[in-house]
């Protein structure tokens, strides 16, 4: 079956989908592709719920590949009603990475390459309160939790290799 990682924004599923599979599908990427912009440029002209609608037609696309994949799901796919009905319809492979929020909120700080518009736009406070939503969605799709805290990217895929 197909493993799609989930987590919040910076927690890794990019960088431990590589580890995984180098033939892995990144969901932000394909979105990137699809729309012919980077997804903060559509998200600004088009509004989240134009760009809620294309994830949810690319992750359907990708969980009905008879392949087995490794998809890294960008942070928010848990947001929509539609994608989480595809993602629990996926069950016993949806692993979720979880890294503390003063662990995310300095890597996030240190990304000066990724543009990340819901963390530029919001104060720590109103990020934390994003962070615990989301983790609540995310822990009700997922079949294997794993903290990644002070753990290598190769250490992660390991233990999902062994799941």
């Amino acid at each position: 079956m197909t493993k799609v990682l989930l987590g919040f924004m910076g927690v890794g599923k990019s960088t431990v989908s590589k580890e995984l599979d180098q033939n892995y599908r990144d969901m932000d990427a394909i979105i990137e592709e699809r729309v012919g912009m980077p997804i903060a440029s559509f998200f600004d002209q088009y509004g989240e719920t134009a760009f809620r609608s294309i994830e949810s037609q690319v992750l359907a696309d990708l969980l009905s590949e008879p392949d087995n994949l490794v998809i890294a799901t960008g942070g928010g796919v848990v947001l929509s009603k539609e994608n989480r009905r595809l993602l629990a319809a996926n069950r016993h492979q949806n692993i979720l990475l979880v890294a503390s929020f003063e662990v995310l909120y300095q890597r996030l700080q240190e990304d000066t390459e990724t543009q990340r518009p819901l963390f530029s736009k919001h104060s720590k406070e109103a990020f934390y309160h994003l962070y615990q939503k989301r983790m609540v969605l995310y822990e009700g799709l997922a079949d294997l939790v794993i903290t990644v805290d002070h753990r290598t990217p190769a250490e992660i895929a390991g233990i999902i290799k062994a799941y």
